[in-house]
């Protein structure tokens, strides 16, 4: 535990020792609330942060893998993940740490939206449910994408290369559920296969916890999705290790 949080505290101070954290910040900060104005957030004349959280997934499209990049990428690149492998740690923890530290970045982003919050508190009387689950749906979906973003960061040296493997590959759990793309599926593969398609969609998924409700099955996708992508990123590294 000694090692894993000590590269945990390495990598955080290393988003807040250069731009990127507050960089990311200010863009995360920026289009979350224009884009939840643009959905209509004060002409809905409703207490609620629906036009907030429905942009969440196409948002983190785009910035979590933005963030994500360089977790191993540039470890790579700089040669200094046979450093990072020196110290008394194992794969499997200097994988935890180095997602803990972007998934406490993304999670203090997501904290700082809080006023909107209180903006919905001053014009009305909310209902505090979907709030507390849309804003745990937020960190609960960030994670899986960081995750998603984390493998191709793992499985390739350059940067650019990771971020638009990830955005394609996040995109496509992103669109699964869209009608467009079931509708298509059926047409050509069958109904059967299009049901099976969007059990995949991140966008039904959250859409059902930002409501307030929290189903063990929306629960156990994500847990299960971020675990599977953090194995295969052991996995990759364990390779690169050996070779």
């Amino acid at each position: 535990m000694r090692g894993l949080l000590s590269v945990y505290r390495r990598e955080v101070k290393s988003y807040f020792s250069t731009p990127v954290a507050y960089v990311f910040f200010v863009i995360f900060l920026f289009f979350s609330a224009f884009l939840a104005f643009q959905e209509g957030f004060l002409q809905s004349r409703q207490a609620t942060l629906r036009a907030f959280f429905s942009n969440m997934p196409l948002l983190f499209l785009f910035l979590v893998p933005a963030i994500a990049m360089r977790l191993w990428a540039e470890e790579r690149r700089s040669h200094s993940i046979e450093l990072l492998f020196t110290l008394p740690i194992t794969t499997p923890q200097a994988v935890l740490a180095k997602f803990g530290a972007a998934l406490t970045v993304l999670t203090l982003a997501i904290a700082l939206t809080f006023p909107m919050v209180i903006t919905v508190c001053y014009l009305g009387d909310p209902d505090w449910g979907p709030i507390i689950t849309g804003y745990f749906g937020c960190v609960l979906m960030s994670a899986a994408y960081l995750a998603i973003s984390g493998f191709f960061s793992a499985l390739s040296r350059n940067q650019v290369i990771a971020f638009i493997l990830a955005a394609v590959v996040c995109g496509i759990f992103v669109l699964s559920g869209s009608p467009s793309v079931t509708g298509f599926v059926a047409r050509y593969l069958g109904n059967g296969m299009a049901e099976a398609v969007e059990v995949f969609s991140f966008q039904s998924r959250f859409e059902s916890i930002q409501r307030g409700v929290l189903e063990l099955r929306d629960l156990a996708f994500f847990i299960l999705l971020v675990a599977g992508w953090l194995w295969a990123t052991i996995v990759v590294l364990e390779e690169r290790k050996a070779a």
